[in-house]
């Protein structure tokens, strides 16, 4: 017999209805489970071989549609049995009547099969068909009664005529893992009942989507709650609840957690039970009840709440802190939005106090960092980074909170924060100059005590290649112990910003010569001539302790510096290049050039020629540059030299020692 439902076909047509085949099916499952199902299984049968599908069926286990309610349910839209009565459980979903029409998404026929136990205790079976080409009626056939020896209550609902879906649909994994999605939270909830999609017989699993679980047992005057936490590692069909349960695992009722509105991945349940439900009243208007039964208003209901909530809040921030502030962080890496720093262990400690300080915020506040344009991204970052660096850190804490509003204990972490941070950046310093000192007092002992086993390569050029702000801060190293045909390729790949090293050669024959060490910057430096920016280079010659620098010594950085002239690609105006010749002793036709240069008031030059300056200094040249540079920190951190010459003044005089002292030098952190 055929009915009228209360609308048109063109207005049930206009009323929303999901396009999505997926979203279709879950339609039809969520309907099984609001008919009381445990068990709801999709099947299909297929037609050729090339995939199509003949048909779709849902199947349930549920009460089944009572038949004198057809007219309420089948012959309503916009309208449902399932709203007529308050409820906050999630054991109805459809109340808008219109979900039972999802089939046109994917085919222009459905027929549902119910069989339900009418008031007599009968098991009746009937049918109901939709068709798509007049979706204004619907018609249903006579009742007939079955064995309940065979035959038990539920729905199948089949779907004919299948268009825009083949077999490749059901068997693609972002199928499975959209209805595990959309399940995951409601099965977890029920898993004590048995509750189970299935998808021809298999069931769709959903432990996969679980990032954390974790189990708790709160006390409040002497009522039990046992709660387990879970948080997904992808999003789930449903807002974020607690949902409470009695001591039968029977959902009470759920409510909002205070996190749906927040703009990080923090999806989550919270699953509470507690006999305290068995007899919990939940009310749209809550107030103390005649007959004692608890419901919103009772004191230990509000005190469970705030426990919960701040349960919540401490899980959220450990899901930022470990998982969330580190995508940001490695997003703002990948994308260039984190300053880039120099090689040395001060930038080091700036960048991470900068890290930590965007991790806090973001932990307190993840609004302020979502949303926002690269470029907007970049401006803040800085802004932080120019912050940190001067003595107005703390009023990062004064603009945030003009920001957003900060809770008194949100203000007083993130103030502990900046305290900490700084306190961190400071203690890194004290630790690179205290270590930088025990490479000097060590460097000493290498060049005075053990100068007959202590060599260039083995020794001193790898410990100044590791430590060379010895001669100047925040340089890049081109080179180390590599010919200068690499070393002056390597140079144009760090200051020219090129793709990739310059592999033309150098027309010279000393282009095979090796320095010791090569280092570059570019950088601002006093220059008479001009203000602008100038590319400063130096290459130092390391000779062992027992080489005097003489003229051999010096005729070889002579050398060095005609190379460099000569050759068209290093030789503008706007480089400076500074040439070192390093050893314990300087003779005396060396030390006559100091006379010679005196009035360019640069001590050790020996030789100058525009942009190019040539050095020679004594080992005690560079460890007393070392304490003059120094010394205002040296002093203030009372550093003691006796305590680290005590340490190192008993050494064997032998070669195996030197190589020990190198080690324990190379250990040290100090960049």
């Amino acid at each position: 017999m055929q009915h009228q439902v209360s609308a048109n076909g063109q207005s049930v047509i206009n009323s929303g209805i999901t396009e999505d085949y997926r979203q279709a099916l879950v339609e039809y499952i969520w309907n099984g489970f609001d008919a009381g199902a445990t068990e709801v299984n999709i099947s299909y049968v297929q037609a050729n071989e090339l995939g199509a599908l003949e048909s779709i069926c849902i199947s349930d286990n549920g009460k089944g549609i009572k038949k004198d309610l057809l007219e309420f349910t089948f012959g309503a839209f916009l309208d449902s049995q399932k709203r007529t009565t308050f409820q906050r459980t999630s054991e109805i979903r459809g109340k808008k009547g219109k979900g039972r029409f999802s089939f046109k998404a994917f085919a222009t026929e459905a027929e549902w099969t119910t069989r339900y136990l009418n008031k007599d205790g009968r098991l009746m079976q009937y049918s109901i068909k939709i068709d798509i080409r007049d979706l204004s009626k619907y018609e249903d056939s006579d009742e007939i009664e079955l064995d309940q020896t065979t035959y038990s209550t539920g729905t199948d609902v089949k779907f004919s005529n299948i268009n825009k879906l083949s077999i490749n649909n059901f068997e693609d994994v972002s199928f499975t893992e959209y209805i595990a999605q959309q399940y995951a939270w409601f099965l977890c909830l029920n898993k004590s009942s048995g509750y189970a999609v299935k998808l021809n017989g298999v069931e769709f699993a959903y432990d996969h989507l679980i990032a954390c679980e974790e189990e708790k047992t709160f006390d409040i005057t002497n009522t039990q709650f046992d709660v387990t936490y879970i948080r997904w590692n992808k999003s789930i069909g449903d807002k974020f609840y607690f949902y409470m349960m009695n001591s039968y695992l029977h959902e009470n009722f759920k409510e909002l957690t205070s996190f749906n509105n927040n703009t990080i991945d923090f999806y989550h349940s919270v699953y509470v039970k507690s006999s305290y439900f068995n007899d919990f009243i939940f009310e749209q208007d809550p107030s103390p009840r005649l007959d004692n039964k608890p419901n919103q208003s009772d004191k230990v209901y509000k005190v469970l709440k705030r426990e919960l909530k701040a349960y919540l809040e401490q899980k959220q921030k450990e899901f930022v802190s470990e998982v969330a502030a580190v995508d940001l962080i490695n997003k703002y890496e990948n994308s260039g939005i984190l300053p880039r720093i120099k090689s040395n262990k001060y930038e080091e400690a700036r960048r991470l106090d900068l890290i930590e300080t965007i991790k806090q915020i973001y932990i307190v506040q993840p609004k302020i960092f979502k949303g926002l344009k690269l470029e907007q991204e970049k401006v803040i970052v800085g802004f932080l980074n120019l912050l940190l660096d001067t003595d107005e850190r703390d009023r990062i804490l004064e603009i945030i909170d003009g920001i957003v509003s900060l809770t008194e204990e949100e203000r007083v972490q993130f103030a502990k924060t900046l305290r900490s941070t700084s306190m961190s950046n400071i203690n890194r310093v004290v630790t690179m100059m205290r270590n930088r000192l025990e490479v000097i007092e060590c460097l000493k002992t290498l060049v005075y005590d053990l100068e007959k086993f202590t060599n260039e390569r083995d020794h001193i050029q790898k410990i100044i290649e590791q430590n060379y702000w010895i001669f100047g801060e925040s340089y890049h190293l081109a080179s180390a112990d590599v010919t200068f045909e690499r070393a002056l390729s390597n140079y144009l790949y760090l200051l020219d910003g090129k793709s990739q090293p310059d592999k033309t050669p150098i027309e010279n024959q000393e282009a095979n010569r090796r320095p010791d060490i090569f280092m570059c910057r570019n950088h601002k430096v006093n220059d008479a001539k001009s203000s602008s920016m100038l590319e400063e280079n130096i290459i130092v010659e390391l000779k062992r302790p027992s080489v005097k620098i003489g003229i051999i010594q010096y005729r070889q950085i002579e050398d060095y510096l005609r190379l460099i002239k000569n050759e068209p690609k290093f030789n503008s105006q706007s480089r400076l290049w500074k040439f070192y010749v390093v050893s314990a002793v300087i003779d005396d036709d060396i030390k006559s050039k100091y006379e010679t240069f005196r009035n360019q008031n640069k001590r050790y030059l020996v030789n100058f020629e525009g942009n190019y300056e040539i050095y020679a200094l004594s080992w005690d040249d560079v460890f007393q540059e070392f304490y003059y540079k120094h010394d205002y920190m040296l002093s203030k951190f009372s550093f003691s030299r006796e305590s680290i010459k005590a340490e190192i003044e008993n050494v064997r005089k032998d070669a195996e020692e030197s190589n020990t002292l190198t080690q324990r030098i190379l250990s040290l952190e100090t960049q």
